[in-house]
């Protein structure tokens, strides 16, 4: 039984981007999920002393407006962000890495849920991802990627990824609507009209987000969501840039449950990310997942890299 274990986790012949050999797919490839602006794999160095995500652009993506956004995500920092840590050079074919830390995309969460995810699991979320576009937004940053798909779901809480895939996608001025990798109800309408990204555009991706794990969609009748968090999705996803609401006004509206006497709106995310923020049936896969990618072996080949 060892032995068939041993086999089920060996990976004969893995392919590599960059330093990296990759031992797994990210996402699921099947219909009936959104789209994601990037390939991504969980890879491992030849040493095997580094496991790693590493991404790719998707084919068809400008590759040179693909690596200056992984080269700007370094500026993007954060408890809540999946840091990059490396970058192709310039002459190759491009990718980033991230260090590898187990965790399911959102889509992935919901569909091992099986549905949509608590209302604690859900603010829990939107504080911790408006505090990272509090701090993005006050630096003149703008994310330009959020949507269901950039999100991954750890232990410890969220992690942000797929930084300016709306920027990657297309220059200003040209119309984003349809392009491969954009989640169409996680587009704000200025910027899929070819409108250059502006913090209002990430709140509404906001909006889509939390829309996405409160109801399985990013574009829901108003009366499905929950009645807490109706009017704060509802006006993050208002089509007036000017009507929205700051990231700082998102994060003051997603207060922990049972705040402390002494407790300020900075302590709301990690008042939420407490144990039990996420539903049993999602830990347990993560904890799979760690498990499987801590089990395969790597037969590393001499073949030419993609």
């Amino acid at each position: 039984m060892e032995r068939a274990q041993a086999e089920r986790h060996r990976v004969d012949t893995p392919r590599q981007i960059g330093p990296y050999y990759l031992i797994t797919r990210l996402d699921p490839t099947g219909p009936g999920f959104p789209p994601v602006p990037e390939r991504r794999f969980v890879a491992r160095s030849a040493d095997g002393e580094r496991t790693m995500l590493v991404r790719a652009p998707l084919e068809g993506t400008d590759p040179g407006r693909f690596l200056v956004e992984a080269d700007a995500a370094r500026r993007l920092l954060g408890p809540w962000v999946s840091p990059v840590a490396e970058v192709s050079p310039p002459s190759t074919a491009p990718w980033y890495a991230s260090p590898y830390l187990p965790a399911l995309p959102l889509p992935v969460a919901l569909a091992v849920h099986g549905g949509p995810l608590p209302e604690r699991t859900v603010r829990a979320l939107g504080a911790a991802l408006a505090e990272t576009l509090a701090g993005a937004h006050a630096t003149g940053i703008t994310h330009a990627g959020l949507s269901p798909a950039a999100v991954l779901l750890a232990g410890d809480g969220p992690r942000l990824t797929c930084f300016g895939a709306v920027r990657a996608a297309a220059p200003d001025g040209e119309q984003r609507t349809g392009l491969p990798g954009l989640e169409p109800g996680s587009l704000a309408p200025e910027q899929a009209s070819g409108g250059r990204p502006r913090p209002p555009g990430d709140i509404y991706a906001l909006g889509a987000v939390l829309a996405y794990a409160a109801t399985g969609h990013t574009v829901p009748e108003r009366s499905e969501l929950p009645n807490s968090l109706r009017g704060l999705i509802s006006a993050c996803l208002t089509r007036d840039p000017a009507d929205r609401p700051t990231a700082p006004e998102v994060l003051h509206a997603l207060p922990p449950s049972s705040p402390a006497p002494t407790a300020t709106v900075l302590d709301s995310t990690a008042s939420l990310l407490t144990p039990g923020w996420l539903p049993g049936r999602v830990v347990a896969a993560v904890a799979r997942q760690s498990a499987e990618v801590l089990a395969a072996e790597l037969r590393v080949p001499l073949s030419p890299r993609i």
